[in-house]
């Protein structure tokens, strides 16, 4: 009994981490594109509106982003309703693009700083904040589904309630 919970334990530990491997790999990728095409529209398009550019360069790779996670990363986790799953997913990330937005916006007009790599910073350290609140969103409110297709890991609610056993109860 005992072995059992153990090694559902440490599946659950183990698809934990690659979950987190994989949505590393994906906020990598992410973050290139993010604050690549910021630093070209800062130095170009939108030499004037870092704020309005930080948002830009996040919406692009926001869609990178859903697209890689729910194909990827959270594939069995995915919901039913897509929409509903793109919905969810695109609040998460206007929240995690105005995290990102604000620390710009801190550092130009609050802090006063205006010279580009600082805003870099400011939008790099906005974005890793926005990337913690992100992956906690993703993992237990956008990608939610229950894993029962893959049979090791298809009664790990059991765990939790052990009741649910029909061995156990006697049912």
């Amino acid at each position: 009994m005992s072995t059992t919970i153990t090694q559902r334990i440490q599946g659950l530990i183990s698809l934990f981490w690659r979950e987190v491997a994989k949505f590393g790999t994906v906020g990598g990728v992410a973050f290139i594109i993010d604050n690549g095409l910021y630093w070209w529209l800062i130095n170009g398009p939108m030499a004037q509106s870092e704020v309005k550019a930080r948002l830009v360069s996040a919406s692009v790779a926001t869609l990178f982003s859903w697209v890689a996670n729910r194909y990827w990363t959270f594939r069995h986790r995915r919901q039913p309703n897509p929409v509903r799953e793109l919905a969810m997913f695109i609040v998460i990330n206007i929240i995690g693009m105005f995290i990102a937005a604000g620390c710009v916006w801190i550092a130009k007009y609050a802090l006063d700083l205006t010279d580009r790599p600082a805003l870099l910073a400011a939008g790099i350290f906005g974005t890793v904040l926005a990337t913690v609140v992100r992956f906690v969103a993703y993992r237990f409110w956008v990608f939610n589904a229950e894993l029962d297709a893959e049979p090791e890991f298809a009664h790990d609610h059991e765990i939790f309630e052990p009741s649910a056993d029909p061995a156990r109860t006697g049912r």
